[in-house]
């Protein structure tokens, strides 16, 4: 049995991860930081209680701050396989918060390079890389594009990225970047641009809102679904040799085409709920990123199944389901109809999630 040590294994990546891995029969290890309220509710549903049954997913205190308690952890699980997930990952915060983003996104990689080169160089290593870091660089972006950071998010991403290279190539790890485009789900953190918007969509059709504030609807982004990037993650970590891939769809859409698929998907029109907030405006843009995927297709035989306007389907009947209304329906058979092996894939796992 393969032991995986995922950081921030309560985010959206690291509870689709963890399953993704208990389905493929690994012992699963996850570091949570102490919180006076309960923060695992995205994997509430494969923890079981050992006092009542065997399991193979356990969880520990730490911070990704601290590198005392990271050499710790890594001595005490001794795992085949690190996902690096954990970060402060919101690129407007990061300018309210640039050290405190700098030190938890971007040094804390060095922590676990550091003590996997001094305690077990055999540990394989995956950093959780950005497209932010390609910042005002014009799209197509793949592992060959420059990087041009534009917040101090994608400069603490670029630091992380460049020390996992450098420990690749100086100590001869196998350590690897997978520089992933924007990948969603219900499950994405409520203060980020499509779960604001399919919740608000779900709000208005409740009658519990009615306006949604946004901040620049003409950045284009290349979005897929998360369940398909940690696929690619995993993939990635059992190649002969470590490289770093871009991951992505290939395609790039604006905030408005979201928003104004969100809305219509319900028989709503945007125009009459949206206004702009100045306050969400950045200090400096990203207009536009779209992946080049080509080297993942090829050496992973990695592709994503969910496209663009089956992702917004797929949140706002979750949001919808939330509030105790009737979906519109079309999310959990798309879903079904991409995943034919979903339940085989999850289903030893899954008992209560929704997607």
């Amino acid at each position: 049995m393969k032991k995986a040590l995922i950081t921030g294994i309560t985010g959206q990546d690291g509870s689709y991860l963890a399953e993704f891995l208990l389905s493929k029969g690994y012992e699963v290890h996850g570091i949570i930081r102490r919180s006076s309220t309960f923060n695992t509710s995205r994997i509430d549903h494969i923890f079981t209680d050992p006092h009542e049954d065997e399991s193979s997913l356990f969880l520990h205190y730490g911070d990704v701050s601290n590198g005392e308690r990271v050499g710790t952890l890594i001595n005490l699980i001794s795992p085949d396989e690190i996902y690096h997930l954990a970060a402060q990952s919101h690129v407007m915060v990061s300018f309210d918060m640039p050290e405190y983003t700098s030190d938890v996104t971007g040094i804390s990689s060095v922590r676990f390079l550091e003590y996997v080169r001094r305690q077990n160089p055999s540990v394989k290593f995956y950093q959780a890389s950005s497209s932010e870091m390609f910042g005002s660089v014009s799209p197509p972006q793949d592992e060959s594009t420059p990087f041009r950071p534009r917040s101090p998010y994608a400069a603490a991403k670029l630091l992380a990225y460049w020390n996992t290279v450098n420990y690749r190539d100086g100590y001869n790890l196998f350590a690897c970047n997978g520089i992933l485009f924007n990948h969603e789900s219900n499950r994405r953190g409520e203060t980020f641009v499509t779960r604001k918007v399919s919740r608000a969509v779900a709000g208005i059709v409740k009658g519990i809102q009615s306006k949604l504030y946004l901040g620049n609807l003409n950045s284009q982004r290349d979005w897929g679904y998360a369940p398909d990037y940690v696929e690619a993650m995993w993939l990635i970590l059992q190649q002969n040799e470590p490289e770093d891939y871009v991951i992505g769809t290939g395609e790039s859409h604006s905030i408005e085409e979201f928003v104004s698929e969100a809305f219509s998907y319900v028989g709503l029109n945007w125009k009459k709920y949206v206004e702009l907030d100045e306050r969400y405006l950045r200090p400096t843009e990203v207009d536009s990123l779209r992946a080049s995927p080509q080297k993942a297709a090829k050496n992973l035989g990695w592709k994503p199944r969910i496209k663009f306007d089956e992702i917004v389907k797929i949140m706002v009947d979750a949001e919808l389901e939330s509030l105790g209304l009737s979906p519109v329906g079309e999310g959990k058979s798309i879903i079904e109809s991409k995943y034919p092996d979903w339940h085989q894939w999850y289903g030893s796992v899954i008992t209560k999630s929704k997607f």
